[in-house]
């Protein structure tokens, strides 16, 4: 398998984001591994500079697409 440049996730529905996220912070908050969140913590960061929104604004846009 050749190097990976660049990750895309185009083909990632809002509810699948939001299900790493809650399963990021659910593992973190059961293992106590910083790492989790860490991860958690960077893919948000990320996307919310992709969007220009703030991380609770982000959040609650995926939590509705959710419903």
């Amino acid at each position: 398998m050749g190097l990976i440049e660049h990750v895309s996730i185009n083909a990632l529905s809002k509810r699948d984001l939001l299900l790493i996220i809650k399963a990021l912070e659910y593992t973190n908050d059961n293992t106590g591994l910083r790492d989790f969140i860490d991860l958690r913590n960077n893919i948000v960061k990320e996307l919310c500079f992709l969007t220009d929104t703030s991380e609770e604004d982000f959040v609650k846009y995926l939590e509705a697409a959710d419903e």
